[in-house]
C-alpha cells in the first residue's frame, strides 16, 4: 500500500509545484481557470495554497528520498506531508461547498488531494501488531 502512496505522493508533490509555476507565468488558460479566477480576491484565495502546498511537497519528496535511502526518518515526514496535502484539499473543497460552485474540474483533483492520503495516514499512525503471547 505504501509503494502506490509513494507513487502518487511523488505525482501529486511535483504536481504542487509545476501547477504554482505555470500559475505564477500566467499559462492557466481562462477556459480551464476556477471560476472568477481575474478577481483578485480570488486570486489571492489561491494563492494562499501556496505555502501549505509547498511544505506538503518539501515534506513528501524530502520523505520519499529517505525512505529510498532506508532511513526510517521517512515515514513520519511522510505523515506530515501527506496529513498537509489532505488539508490542502479539504480547505478547498470546503471553499467551493460555501461558494455553491461545483465544477468537476475543480473538485476532482481537491478531492483526489483530500482522499489518496487516508489509507496511508491510517497505516501509518496504526498502533504496531503484538504477536499472540505464547503459554509456556
Amino acid at each position: 500500500m505504501l509503494r502506490t502512496t509513494k507513487a502518487l505522493m511523488l505525482a501529486t508533490d511535483v504536481g504542487f509545484v509545476v501547477y504554482f509555476s505555470v500559475t505564477g507565468m500566467g499559462l492557466i488558460p481562462a477556459a480551464w481557470a476556477f471560476a472568477d479566477y481575474a478577481n483578485p480576491l480570488m486570486a489571492d484565495w489561491n494563492w494562499s495554497f501556496l505555502w501549505i502546498d509547498l511544505l506538503a511537497s518539501a515534506t513528501g519528496l524530502t520523505s520519499l528520498w529517505l525512505l529510498r535511502g532506508g532511513r526510517s526518518r521517512g515515514e513520519p515526514l511522510m505523515l506530515v506531508s501527506l496529513v498537509l496535502t489532505m488539508a490542502s484539499g479539504l480547505m478547498a473543497i470546503a471553499f467551493w461547498t460555501l461558494r455553491g460552485d461545483f465544477s468537476l474540474a475543480w473538485w476532482i483533483p481537491n478531492l483526489y488531494l483530500l482522499l489518496f492520503p487516508i489509507p496511508a495516514i491510517v497505516r501509518l499512525t496504526a498502533a504496531p501488531r503484538r504477536p499472540a503471547p505464547t503459554s509456556g
